[in-house]
């Protein structure tokens, strides 16, 4: 199961913290993925993370404001948003899969085989 928390009610400019904290798998061997919905909208990848994070891919919306990183550890991902965007406004998922990632394959939703139930972030302007 994973677990996603850490969204709220922020200013644009503002930071966040997300977490995806896992049971019942072994975390360390889970390529983990945070994807994103806004109202009306499809659900889009954020960011991804590989085994032992040394592969990390971004959306262009994400890159150079967000940071995913993990502690296999503490079996948690987390996904460091910073300059927040009312744009950024979406209930945020992660997503584990068995398989290493590489690329424009950390995009595909149909490639992750475990859901969160979602943490709502929402960015006042």
């Amino acid at each position: 199961q994973l677990q996603a928390s850490g969204g709220g009610l922020v200013q644009a400019g503002g930071s966040l913290r997300l977490s995806c904290a896992a049971s019942g798998l072994t975390f360390s061997r889970y390529t983990i993925g945070w994807f994103r919905q806004a109202p009306g909208l499809e659900r889009e990848f954020v960011a991804g993370i590989n085994w032992g994070g040394a592969t990390t891919y971004y959306a262009d919306s994400a890159k150079g404001r967000f940071a995913i990183s993990r502690d296999n550890a503490k079996n948690t991902a987390y996904l460091h948003m910073n300059s927040l965007k009312p744009e950024d406004t979406a209930v945020y998922y992660c997503a584990a899969s068995t398989n290493r990632k590489v690329g424009s394959a950390f995009r595909l939703a149909t490639g992750y085989g475990y859901w969160g139930q979602g943490t709502k972030v929402t960015v006042s302007s």
